[in-house]
């Protein structure tokens, strides 16, 4: 698949790995559809994407308003005519004991990464079923394959994720709609800075593991290629995707490891 001209809907663009996915897709000559809360955030990103009026769009969109998807989808389809790749990249995490974690911070972790991604899937999937053609992209995280201490809401989220579009991939390819898995390690951005304490304020400091982890440039191109080469998944990141693997062959030397990192 190329790139060039295609119209691809990229949500969480304002920063980290969305904002490195419409870099790339610009280069590539794409059309951009920019979508996160911060509008100004968005516009700088256009900007830099310069790809002119004509070829790029900002749409403010905040997941865990649902009322309100219909209208986007016909605001992007009356610019463009069609919605050919949506990256749903879009999310939000916590980090806190689960049994310290207010049912407020769950409902909120689940109705963003979770709820929020999924309608909006649902609504440009009818628009791609109207077309007979389009691609699903969904950035979960390797913690869609295991879970880690401190982070069980935002892991759950992920699991869900998972399952959903592994069964969506399925019931949308007699509409020649494809589904492709992302599954990002650690990517040197500062969503962790972004994550919910107890009390639902920030945790405001960048972890080790993000600061030495693969830069979101390279995590977009990676996930770019998985679309050109129509990959049905993809892990992206450094050493840390052999994880999932240590779980899968050496589970008892992966969970001595979670322990570790509990204390």
């Amino acid at each position: 698949m190329e790139l060039k001209n295609k119209v691809i809907w990229i949500t969480g663009a304002s920063s980290g790995i969305g904002e490195a996915l419409a870099y790339v897709c610009a280069e590539e000559g794409a059309k951009v559809i920019l979508s996160a809360r911060r509008v100004d955030e968005l516009n700088r990103v256009c900007t830099n994407c310069n790809t002119g009026k004509d070829n790029s769009l900002v749409l403010h969109l905040d997941l865990g308003d649902t009322e309100h998807v219909e209208d986007k989808v016909k605001e992007v389809v009356e610019k463009f005519g069609r919605i050919d790749i949506l990256i749903n990249n879009s999310g939000m995490g916590h980090r806190t004991l689960a049994v310290n974690t207010p049912t407020t911070v769950d409902r909120k972790v689940m109705e963003v990464n979770f709820f929020g991604t999924i309608n909006l899937t649902k609504a440009v999937a009818r628009q791609m079923q109207q077309q007979k053609s389009g691609k699903l992209v969904i950035v979960t995280s390797i913690m869609g394959k295991y879970g880690m201490p401190l982070y069980s809401t935002y892991a759950a989220s992920k699991h869900a994720l998972y399952g959903y579009f592994e069964s969506l991939r399925q019931e949308l390819f007699k509409d020649n709609i494809s589904v492709l898995i992302v599954s990002p390690g650690f990517i040197n951005t500062d969503v962790s800075t972004k994550l919910l304490k107890e009390d639902g304020s920030a945790y405001g400091i960048k972890s080790d593991a993000q600061e030495k982890g693969m830069s979101a440039k390279d995590c977009a191109r990676g996930i770019v290629s998985a679309i050109k080469t129509n990959r049905n998944h993809k892990f992206v990141g450094k050493y840390e995707i052999f994880s999932v693997y240590v779980k899968q062959f050496f589970p008892k030397i992966f969970y001595k490891l979670m322990r570790k990192m509990t204390k």
